[in-house]
């Protein structure tokens, strides 16, 4: 299948269609629903899922706490394989420094409540409430 990637700065998409076809979320709904919760930034302002990216535009996706700061390299209204996906974006320096300190970060300190399932039993919520009176 050929896919028609547009990389000039007059071509615009929705920006929730772009997140989906540069495949930072596994769907559309998804995406406009990170972008309405204001975890997706344009230029540093929050933006709305109708806000159309262009060519050149310096894009922050914030996906589970870890940011992202990507520039917009080419447009596709398409989902197509992660080939293609990758050749809509660069990801910048100083955020690739950032996404992957962060990544580190969580690799050496383990949140703590992650290894909790479900509602905390008894004894959790004791030592929950233990610990919670000492912070």
């Amino acid at each position: 299948m050929n896919y028609k990637i547009s990389t000039e700065p007059s071509a615009r998409l929705r920006i929730d269609k772009w997140l989906w076809a540069a495949r930072f979320f596994k769907t559309r709904s998804l995406a406009a629903d990170a972008v309405e919760k204001g975890r997706v930034r344009i230029g540093g302002e929050p933006v709305k899922a109708s806000k159309d990216v262009r060519v050149g535009d310096l894009v922050e996706i914030d996906i589970e706490r870890v940011v992202w700061q990507v520039k917009v390299l080419g447009l596709c209204d398409v989902r197509g394989p992660a080939s293609v996906a990758q050749t809509l974006y660069a990801e910048t320096d100083e955020g690739r420094v950032r996404r992957l300190a962060e990544l580190e970060r969580r690799r050496t300190f383990r949140e703590p409540a992650a290894t909790l399932h479900g509602r905390p039993t008894k004894r959790d919520r004791r030592t929950i409430d233990k610990l919670s009176r000492e912070g």
